[in-house]
């Protein structure tokens, strides 16, 4: 068969081809290598074409856990030139329902597990719903299969990742086949990569992180993957000290969650030759507690927009470095926007501008959106930094309101949008406090006119709107939400007040 174009897919077929015994995926006890799981791409994409009938620029969306027909799912699409939109399985019906809406899927495969919230997530869509495990895993009879025939192109999207936005909207960001190869190469750079890693992936697939950060790459440079349906502390464990693990990837809410663990302290890591960690400001604590095992942890800075690498620490600097989240990216450009509109001296903070063939390309059906964040090709990331004389950036806080729990974004916006919906609220606001567990958890701040309306009641409210790590952990009530003289909520004197 002639590939006509090389779509990210023929990663895949080039290594079944020069290794095909070689371990590709390792998923709940089985393992994949990379000529079976080539051949099992090919198979979906048949069906895919030819039994579904989907065709290039068609969206597909995922609900589910993480899976290794999912990340089968993903290759066979880059083979078509299909979109896939990965779903947070954590987020409400309604939540689910409106990014479905807003990207056209003409499929929902789910895992079967999830079924029970199937109806409240089509609710007036004409997405068919499909079982993954039922249509896709357990393909068998090849002959049934035509031949396949695709114009697919590395410049086609592959990816719309929704991104929650700052007017409470989800912003769905289109990554194309070619964004996830460049990032791969800065991936690779970053880790230093080669065949003969063994990559564990614990973070969720409808994050870029999950995707992006170590698994595609991983697959481009013909390493091994295993591949855990989600984090769990004892099965992570268990696979860093007995499975010849050499890399992963753990944000710090992960991290917190190891360290605390009772194997932890008598853990041996046989194989294990760096931590990857980022997400959100990363406690030095946590670093240090890594190095202090001699093993490296860098940091990788990026966005969901940014695919996400844009800058990073190499192991042979992690131990120098420390709490730098390291120097631009081998691919990228970086500049540090003062509020006048120039570039920031060395040492004065400045927001993030980020450029490089690894961006997004735009915010589907949201041209607004794409032209506030994106200018002559640089995005806008609403994060500060300060760059040293050595070239390395500090993180030193965020421009745009957000909070970071576990991982997660959570954008006040969405939540008091929906707070100022409830009869008897006049007006609401959302901060993030501290918390030793997920690093910030929000705190819901409202002024009532009805003074019989509790704590109780807005929750209840709230409780299917919104996915369950986005509720205020406490709602507190104020007479009046302090200003300042231009009548502006001051979030900074909001913060101090939930503190105390």
């Amino acid at each position: 068969m002639v590939v006509k174009h090389l779509t990210i897919d023929t990663w895949v077929k080039r290594h079944a081809a020069h290794q095909p015994t070689k371990p590709a995926m390792h998923f709940e006890g089985l393992t994949w290598n990379y000529q079976n799981f080539s051949s099992w791409i090919e198979e979906l994409a048949s069906a895919l074409q030819n039994e579904l009938e989907l065709k290039r620029g068609d969206r597909v969306s995922y609900y589910g856990k993480n899976s290794d027909t999912e990340v089968a799912l993903f290759f066979a699409s880059a083979r078509l030139g299909l979109i896939i939109v990965p779903l947070n399985w954590r987020l409400s019906a309604i939540e689910l329902n409106h990014i479905i809406a807003d990207c056209g899927a003409k499929i929902l495969f789910h895992d079967g597990k999830l079924t029970q919230h199937l109806p409240a997530i089509l609710l007036g869509l004409s997405a068919q719903a499909i079982s993954a495990e039922n249509h896709l895993k357990h393909l068998t009879d090849k002959n049934k299969y035509e031949k396949i025939i695709t114009y697919a192109v590395r410049s086609d999207p592959l990816f719309i990742v929704y991104t929650s936005g700052t007017t409470g909207t989800p912003k769905g960001a289109v990554i194309t086949q070619e964004a996830i190869f460049w990032n791969a190469i800065m991936s690779i750079h970053a880790h230093d990569l080669s065949s003969t890693d063994h990559t564990l992936n614990i973070l969720p697939l409808f994050h870029i992180g999950g995707i992006n950060i170590q698994m595609m790459p991983s697959f481009f440079i013909g390493a091994q993957i295993t591949l855990h349906t989600g984090f769990d502390p004892e099965a992570t464990l268990n696979s860093l000290e007995n499975e010849g693990i050499t890399t992963t990837v753990c944000v710090p809410t992960v991290m917190k969650a190891l360290s605390s663990h009772p194997k932890w302290d008598n853990l041996t890591l046989p194989k294990l030759r760096l931590f990857n960690t980022g997400s959100t400001d990363v406690p030095i604590e946590i670093i240090e507690a890594n190095h202090s095992r001699g093993i490296p942890m860098i940091q990788v800075y990026g966005a969901t927009e940014t695919g996400p690498i844009s800058t990073y620490q190499t192991p042979s600097e992690a131990f120098s470095t420390v709490g730098s989240i390291g120097r631009c990216g081998i691919h990228t450009q970086i500049k540090l926007i003062q509020e006048n509109g120039e570039e920031a001296p060395l040492g004065h903070p400045g927001e993030i501008w980020v450029k490089g063939p690894n961006n997004f390309s735009y915010y589907w059906n949201n041209q607004e959106a794409t032209d506030e964040a994106l200018v002559d090709g640089w995005f806008r990331t609403g994060d500060i930094a300060t760059l040293d004389g050595g070239g390395l950036y500090w993180f030193r806080g965020r421009l745009k309101h957000i909070i970071i729990s576990g991982g997660e974004n959570i954008h006040p916006a969405e939540i008091e949008r929906l707070l100022n919906k409830i009869p008897g609220i006049i007006e609401s606001a959302v901060v993030g406090r501290s918390d030793r567990t997920w690093g910030e958890v929000p705190i819901a701040v409202v002024v009532c006119k009805d003074a019989k309306l509790d704590s109780k009641t807005i929750m209840a409210f709230l409780v299917d709107q919104i996915a369950k790590f986005k509720l205020p952990k406490e709602i507190i009530f104020l007479e009046t939400l302090p200003r300042n003289t231009m009548g502006k909520i001051q979030v900074d004197e909001l913060r101090k007040l939930i503190q105390q």
